[in-house]
């Protein structure tokens, strides 16, 4: 019966995840939102189908943010830890410090007792570890300055767990629950609560160095014995065992096991099975977080929330309000600017999955009441569940209007230029065709919309600007009436596609190149007229092709022949399949089947056939029978 009821919650669980994120990814709003409002739809308050035991369901999917600092360690280099000192112990300890003092002081305003003001301070100074760095993982932003930033808050916020646990028993004291102390759980949190300060900060640093000279000199060995025997699931096994340990002992000894995770992933980051550990790990740290996020929707108690919304919903623009003001401003003094300020006050102003075990912890050393901490729950909650909104909320109103301003200021940098070349778009792609085209002494105008990319190759001396090439005003101040060419090298599919509108438009005298992300991007640049398209990785995959033929036994010449026919092929062919494109999608399938086995008979049928007797050129080997060709013609 038991493991009917439990097939049954994983198949609701499942059910609602498979449902509701791809919808949510679908219309733009994340996989967080998505898994949210499956909890929310599955939970108490609308189907029902799970209970309120979705509280222990959250304790175990916790295990998720453990798995996913593991990984995120597995990608930073110990000297980069290093670097980033200053914003862990600096951006990080003032932030935590300051919201904490601001939300004791408003707690009080609304009379509860300077112990309890300074317990709801601190737990809701916390931010949700699990939220901003699953965002900033799928949004691809972990690198740039905002994600950099919140990361390091984050870490220094998973440092101060211990502390403030360790300070809720203290507090309960000044309270009058000095005689309750005793009975709460904080002693099954250590073992080593009985022994002196000094003995727990000795046993520490063992512990840690321990995990540090085992990560270093051992872990290797061990990784190539598991990987010797060739099965995949005892390495999993292994990686599991890896983490789940080194948690286990990070809690024994007092310290966040998330800590001691993200830890021991930096000390394997220079290891070489570092990528193996990543990719064995990611699945189950997903799916996990994904349980986590579904139990947080299912647990928010709108029965409560039904009683006095309007008191529940002004505490949470509060907290919201306070956090966000305080991660601004902190911001702008560690000189976040152009937009990654608000991206960073809107990622961390929620707050945290660890206000869940403190808030419990609380309420067992009877700091917190029962109503309070439901109260203080449901805040959580609900901060943590309207987080996607506000930055969907940035997205889609701020960064727009925050863009136009800095275009508008960066215009007095764009030169009106009479260049006969504009290239927009300046990454990968578009470095190689700016080099190519700056050595063979071509004047060109270079717009891109990432500030990073403009101040990094300006160093390397590319001329670069900054600005939205999809907005008229730039186009027209890089000057486009003057040009004879773009080169659409942008890597955005919609943006590229938007300009190429704009110019066949208005300037239908200047040839258009364009880089097309696959055959439908190349399909909808023909719909504008533009043919000139190259797919970003065609060429590059012919060429490496063209190398694969060679080390397998073709000759030079051989090898070209079979790319050039290929690529002529393809060529042709997609011309072909766009006309089929327009009028039947059912026969456009039937006919790349089609073009796929014409191409295999065109090589084969070719490859007799494609060594002339005289072209010795192409063969390495030729030089003797060239020479005695040469000879026997003067005879």
């Amino acid at each position: 019966m038991y493991n009917e009821e439990f097939f049954f919650q994983a198949f609701i669980y499942l059910t609602a995840a498979v449902i509701a994120v791809p919808v949510t990814k679908k219309l733009g709003l994340g996989s967080v939102l998505g898994y949210l409002l499956a909890g929310i739809i599955i939970g108490p308050a609308v189907l029902g189908l799970v209970g309120y035991e979705a509280g222990k369901v959250m304790h175990f999917a916790e295990f998720g943010v453990v798995l996913m600092l593991f990984v995120i360690g597995l990608e930073l280099q110990p000297s980069l830890l290093w670097k980033m000192r200053r914003t862990i112990f600096g951006l990080g300890g003032l932030q935590v410090l300051i919201t904490a003092a601001i939300l004791a002081g408003i707690a009080m305003l609304f009379n509860f007792r300077i112990s309890k003001s300074l317990a709801i301070g601190l737990i809701l100074a916390l931010s949700s570890t699990a939220i901003v760095l699953q965002t900033l993982t799928e949004k691809g932003m972990l690198q740039n300055p905002a994600g950099r930033s919140a990361f390091s808050v984050l870490l220094f916020q998973d440092i101060s767990v211990v502390p403030i646990l360790a300070l809720i028993p203290v507090l309960a004291a000044l309270s009058g629950n000095l005689d309750l102390i005793e009975n709460s759980e904080l002693n099954n949190i250590s073992s080593l609560e009985s022994l002196s300060g000094w003995i727990q900060l000795i046993i520490i640093i063992v512990v840690i160095a321990s995990i540090t000279f085992v990560g270093r000199f051992i872990a290797r060995h061990i990784f190539r014995l598991v990987a010797e025997t060739g099965m995949h699931e005892i390495f999993t096994a292994m990686a599991l065992l890896l983490v789940i340990g080194i948690a286990i002992i990070m809690s024994k000894i007092g310290l966040s096991p998330a800590l001691g995770t993200f830890l021991a992933g930096v000390v394997l980051a220079d290891n070489e099975y570092r990528h193996e550990l990543e990719t064995t790990i990611n699945p189950f740290k997903s799916l996990l977080l994904g349980l986590f996020f579904i139990s947080v929707g299912a647990s928010i108690n709108f029965a409560l929330l039904i009683e006095d919304p309007y008191r529940i919903i002004g505490y949470v623009v509060i907290l919201i309000t306070v956090k966000f003001i305080v991660l601004l401003a902190l911001g702008r003094v560690f000189r976040l600017r152009k937009g990654f300020d608000f991206l960073f006050a809107f990622l961390l102003a929620q707050s945290s999955e660890f206000a869940f075990v403190l808030i419990s912890f609380s309420k067992q050393s009877q700091l917190l009441d029962n109503e309070t901490a439901a109260l203080l729950l449901l805040i959580v909650a609900l901060s943590m569940a309207i987080t996607p909104l506000l930055l969907i909320f940035n997205e889609k109103a701020l960064v727009p209007v925050l863009t136009r301003k800095q275009n508008k200021t960066e215009y007095d940098y764009v030169e009106t230029s009479d260049n006969p070349i504009i290239i927009a778009g300046f990454g990968r792609f578009g470095l190689v065709i700016g080099r190519l085209l700056l050595a063979n002494d071509y004047k060109v105008t270079i717009i891109d919309s990432n500030p990073t990319n403009v101040e990094v190759l300006r160093k390397f001396g590319f001329k670069l600007y900054y600005g939205d090439v999809t907005r008229p005003q730039v186009i027209e101040q890089a000057g486009i009436r003057h040009a004879k060419l773009v080169i659409l090298s942008m890597a955005e599919y919609d943006e590229a596609l938007k300009v190429a509108d704009h110019l066949k438009k208005n300037y239908p005298q200047v040839k258009i190149l364009a880089r097309a992300k696959d055959i439908y991007h190349a399909f909808e640049f023909f719909k504008r007229s533009v043919t000139s398209v190259q797919q970003e990785v065609f060429d590059s995959a012919a060429e490496l092709g063209q190398q694969a033929l060679i080390e397998m036994g073709f000759s030079k010449y051989e090898a070209y022949r079979a790319v050039r026919t290929f690529k002529h092929h393809e060529k042709q062919v997609l011309t072909d399949l766009y006309a089929l494109w327009k009028e039947d999608e059912n026969r456009f399938i039937e006919e790349t089947r089609r073009f796929s086995e014409q191409l295999s008979e065109i090589l084969v049928a070719e490859k007799d056939y494609l060594i002339h007797e005289t072209d010795y050129a192409w063969n390495v080997n030729s030089d003797g029978e060239e020479e005695k060709s040469e000879n026997n013609k003067r005879e």
